[in-house]
């Protein structure tokens, strides 16, 4: 629901690789391999939150937007409340996107220049809906069978079946991002696997980046 607006890279040096995926893919996982393998990941998602409840100006615009309910009695962004109005309002949708997406663009602007790794990763649940991958060197798409990720959704984060399929249903088909990712991880055979995929597809950035 919130996400950010495509942005040039930058560094010209420095190469920004995009993750993504569909709910209950996997893509946190491969996120948190890729870390542990060295590399700095940005999530877009856990950010935007941060900055919704730490940014007044930004606050008073979404109250506006959304009302005094948008913020719970603690001064925290709802994310419940805010999500139940938006969810099945594009319009409403795009006009809390345009307050957030500025901040969380030089948010991320600003966290990719602490990090002096020839490579950065970008883990948003939007990249090709927003195109963002437009402004990534690469992209990395972490997919997995429906059956899979309802389960795992199910499990995770104790809804039903039909809740966790509304939300699949809502979002962009997994042979349409298929088009669209220069790596493609396919996360049903268990950890080990998932994990050595990821750092294959670390090694071949690597690789590609010695080559240039």
């Amino acid at each position: 629901m919130v996400e950010e607006e495509p942005e040039p890279e930058p560094r010209e040096s420095k190469k920004i690789i995009g993750i993504t995926g569909g709910i209950g893919s996997g893509k946190t996982t491969v996120s948190k391999f890729i870390e542990e393998a060295g590399f700095p990941v940005y999530y877009s998602d856990v950010r935007a939150k941060d900055i919704v409840n730490n940014n007044p100006p930004l606050e008073r615009q979404i109250k506006n937007l959304l009302g005094e309910r948008a913020y719970d009695e603690n001064g925290f962004y709802s994310r419940r409340y805010v999500g139940e109005i938006v969810f099945n309002d594009e319009d409403m949708l795009n006009q809390l996107n345009s307050l957030i997406h500025p901040a969380v663009k030089v948010d991320f602007e600003n966290w990719v220049q602490e990090h002096n790794t020839p490579f950065v990763f970008k883990e948003t649940a939007l990249l090709f809906e927003l195109k963002l991958n437009e402004s990534c060197y690469k992209s990395i798409l972490i997919t997995a069978d429906d059956n899979c990720r309802l389960k795992r959704v199910m499990d995770r984060d104790n809804k039903t079946y039909r809740e966790v399929e509304t939300i699949m249903q809502n979002q962009m088909p997994e042979k349409d991002k298929i088009k669209f990712a220069d790596f493609i991880i396919y996360n049903n055979d268990g950890l080990a696997e998932l994990k050595a995929q990821t750092h294959q597809i670390l090694l071949e950035l690597k690789n590609d980046l010695v080559e240039k």
